[in-house]
């Protein structure tokens, strides 16, 4: 069985526009940059993903994937998630794959370990559905789908709940794992504080946190929250 995870990257130019009060355009673009790539080093140190898939127009994120041994899928003429990753499973149908895993660029602190607990627990007898919620139950931070197109893709508000109902509706049920990395994403300050906090006395390498720690975020967000958020 084939595995290919596909990760959306719609450009890290003008990116992350809940973090514009805390920090520049150019720091956005860097910290996006800093999580795809930490993104990327998770899924190819996992051995049960054969192959990465990153859509994607923009050019540093190209170098960026090519470096890890990605393919690149251009963007389609349709903006947003939902089409890119209508793109993807169209591609990947055709190609026949058999498994599409999607992961999202700014889920820094995902794992191999974690992508493997998703891909190695998941052999359904037929089509198949694996979610992985948000920390807050409302967004989806990954997705197994088994063929790929086994259901309508439902990203945006309230995605995960939108997911589960998409999957009972063909008759599915769907396996929900909550994973610690992958549920948080980073889009707020909020998010960046959780990120933060969970790792200042790991020593981390991720390329994420030595950015944030380059730029003092942690003080940053002491300043915009009066200490707290």
């Amino acid at each position: 069985m084939t595995t290919r995870a596909i990760i959306p990257v719609k450009g890290f130019e003008n990116a992350k526009q809940r973090l514009s009060a805390l920090l520049s355009s150019e720091e956005r673009r860097r910290l996006c940059q800093a999580m795809v790539e930490d993104v990327l080093i998770a899924v190819e140190a996992c051995p049960l993903v054969d192959e990465i898939m990153v859509i994607t127009n923009d050019p540093a994120a190209i170098e960026l994937a090519e470096g890890y041994g990605a393919l690149i899928l251009p963007e389609p003429a349709e903006p947003g998630l939902i089409p890119a990753v209508v793109h993807a499973c169209q591609t990947l149908t055709q190609a026949g794959i058999d498994q599409m895993l999607f992961l999202p660029g700014d889920v820094p602190l995902v794992t191999p370990e974690e992508i493997e607990v998703i891909l190695d627990g998941f052999s359904p007898k037929g089509p198949g559905l694996a979610l992985v919620p948000a920390d807050d139950l409302g967004g989806t931070n990954c997705l197994l789908a088994s063929p790929p197109g086994v259901v309508t893709f439902q990203f945006g508000i309230d995605s995960f709940r939108k997911h589960v109902k998409a999957a009972q509706a063909v008759g599915l049920e769907p396996t929900v794992l909550k994973l610690p990395g992958l549920g948080l994403d980073i889009d707020t300050p909020d998010d960046l504080k959780r990120f933060m906090d969970r790792l200042a006395f790991q020593g981390t390498e991720s390329h994420t946190y030595r950015y944030c720690v380059a730029i003092d975020v942690s003080a940053r967000l002491s300043s915009v929250t009066g200490g707290g958020l």
